[in-house]
């Protein structure tokens, strides 16, 4: 799910149905634009030369039109081409929109999501995930990326983050990774049992005081880049708290006092300097939308934390979750490694009480290849990475998210095919 950078809003992607060959009622874009107070200047972003592309192969029967919370609305089509990222590149395909309203995309190109492709109709209608499709195995002649594993990891800092595809380095990480499996096949959920807040650990309180506890309750976490802050309930949620956990978290602000978050039996600190950004003086932790039933993690934790996304599994991704080296350096340009770790890690993430499949520890052996990909890190907010597609390659900066699997750039309108414009 995308944020916007003023953090105004939560931005959970909702597909507006659009069967093949049909689309939803017209909205104009005058009427898009006027949702938002500053227009978006087209004349800002790199748009896709399709005529420039000697491979560039249209699907102008899959068309989408994707609406988000804080109202923005990107229209387009599907095609297909040669797409590069760091190092790894092949044939995959992206959305070609050609309508916005949005001044979140100001100077950007596009969007990259790294996120879970989702069922039904969202699946049918948008390109399948670019991970997915550059790791296709049954596609090795046109890409370089068939041995890399359907996995990612990420991590941030004040100004850069970097993206590792097919693992991690453990040379980013200071500790051991933890595991544990997601709730849901097409979300990166994790269960919080805990959050407190405090000057220590020993004297932290509990944000998450459940109604009537039983030792099992626990409330849905997404892990998400693209949202930039701690999201907490804003209510009660219809009784299942006695409390409001953000009421609270603000009565209880005070300067150098860190987060503790528990996630299956693992408790991770989020201090100050994580959730307190000191250059533009703002406290990056924000109160759920109302119907939200659970947490959003975001930004915050990936200063802290290296995260690992393994989606090689058929029921459900795998989360890794290891502490941040201080001395790891994002990469300034893209570099191609091998690092093989051979022992298992010495510790897993329990499950939530309920969950009955324990991955066996195929899923904890790392790696054989990572691909190391640069990203920098605008006002804390948004990441944005560089990457190409066409023949010769076109060159576009696009805002990367982990909380949808939505990837596209722009294109102009006179270059559109015949059946859509």
């Amino acid at each position: 799910s995308r944020m916007p950078s003023s953090g105004a809003a939560l931005g959970f992607l909702v597909l507006v149905g659009v069967a093949e060959g049909v689309i939803k009622d017209a909205v104009s874009p005058a009427r898009l634009q006027s949702l938002f107070h500053t227009p978006y200047r087209p004349e800002d972003s790199q748009h896709f030369q399709i005529p420039h592309s000697s491979s560039f192969a249209p699907k102008a029967n899959m068309q989408f039109d994707l609406s988000y919370a804080d109202g923005s609305e990107l229209k387009g089509f599907n095609g297909e081409d040669i797409v590069h990222v760091g190092d790894v590149h092949g044939r995959a395909p992206f959305g070609l929109i050609y309508q916005c309203n949005s001044p979140d995309f100001n100077g950007v190109d596009g969007i990259l999501g790294f996120g879970l492709p989702k069922p039904g109709v969202e699946g049918r209608e948008l390109p399948r995930p670019l991970l997915w499709a550059l790791t296709d195995r049954s596609d090795a002649a046109t890409g370089n990326a068939a041995g890399i594993k359907r996995r990612f990891s990420f991590f941030s800092t004040d100004d850069a983050a970097e993206l590792q595809l097919g693992g991690y380095d453990p040379k980013a990480t200071s500790g051991e990774m933890l595991y544990t499996p997601s709730l849901s096949s097409t979300d990166f959920i994790v269960g919080v049992t805990s959050v407190r807040f405090g000057k220590t650990e020993a004297d932290a309180q509990e944000l998450l005081q459940f109604n009537q506890p039983t030792g099992g309750e626990y409330l849905p976490a997404i892990l998400d880049s693209g949202t930039s802050c701690l999201v907490l309930p804003g209510t009660d949620l219809g009784g299942r708290l006695t409390n409001k956990p953000f009421d609270d978290f603000t009565r209880l602000w005070a300067t150098d006092k860190s987060f503790y978050i528990t996630i299956g039996g693992k408790t991770f600190s989020l201090p100050y300097s994580s959730w307190y950004l000191s250059r533009t003086r703002q406290t990056c932790v924000q109160p759920s939308p109302v119907g939200m039933q659970g947490l959003l993690i975001g930004d915050v934790f990936f200063r802290s934390y290296l995260v690992e996304f393994d989606m090689t599994s058929r029921l459900r991704p795998v989360l890794g979750i290891a502490p941040l080296s201080a001395s790891f350096a994002p990469a300034e340009s893209s570099s191609f490694g091998h690092f093989d770790l051979r022992g298992e890690p010495l510790q897993k993430l329990r499950l939530l009480r309920g969950e009955e499949t324990m991955f066996g520890p195929e899923h904890a052996r790392r790696l054989r290849e990572v691909d190391e990909v640069p990203i920098f890190n605008k006002k804390g907010t948004q990441y944005f990475m560089r990457l190409g597609i066409g023949s010769p390659a076109q060159s576009f900066t696009v805002i990367f998210d982990t909380g949808s699997a939505v990837f596209g750039v722009f294109t102009k309108r006179r270059d559109l095919p015949a059946s859509i414009a």
